[in-house]
């Protein structure tokens, strides 16, 4: 049985998702935390790109709030061209192709797998049909300022709305998967 495997990532009206805390403001309500909680409920493997593993490890290692419950004792299966061997914070270095690697971890063990980032690591997965379901909180503002996860590299890519709920501070939370 394939585990299902998901991303979310909070974006803005015209498709930024680079730094979110740049425009998120105070659109975060008590509905994203109570969804935040539940797709991270069945999730025992954590995808990551380097950048973000090493802000993460930096800040959330040790931390005793919620999040930190769920990521510090969380596999952690990094995408990296420059870490090696162990690194630590429950964390594997991804060796070979992403995407195998992944479809691969799809096949063993329990639990959802949640791709938390990079950009390019989601879009590549997304795009290779790896990821179910892609979430996006989009939230009520627009910047030209940070990178879009469906930038001009990407060709027409038709999509599934899967669900879409409106949240009481203005957010439109929308899961989609790749139309087959």
């Amino acid at each position: 049985m394939t585990r299902r495997t998901t991303a979310h990532l909070f974006a803005s009206v015209n498709g930024v998702v680079e730094a979110p805390d740049r425009f998120q403001f105070g659109a975060f309500g008590p509905e994203e935390g109570q969804m935040m909680g539940r797709a991270l409920a069945s999730v025992t493997d954590v995808v990551i790109g380097r950048k973000l593993w090493e802000e993460w490890s930096r800040y959330w290692s040790g931390a005793d709030d919620p999040f930190g419950a769920f990521i510090n004792p969380v596999r952690k299966h990094v995408v990296t061209s420059t870490l090696t061997g162990d690194i630590g914070w429950n964390s594997t270095v991804i060796e070979g192709d992403p995407i195998s690697y992944v479809r691969n971890l799809q096949e063993q063990g329990e639990g959802e797998i949640a791709v938390v980032g990079g950009i390019e690591t989601i879009r590549s997965l997304f795009l290779a049909g790896v990821i179910d379901a892609l979430t996006l909180t989009v939230h009520p503002v627009v910047t030209n300022e940070g990178r879009r996860l469906f930038d001009e590299s990407v060709p027409l890519t038709r999509l599934t709305l899967l669900e879409g709920v409106t949240t009481s501070v203005g957010n439109a939370v929308l899961t989609y998967g790749l139309r087959r």
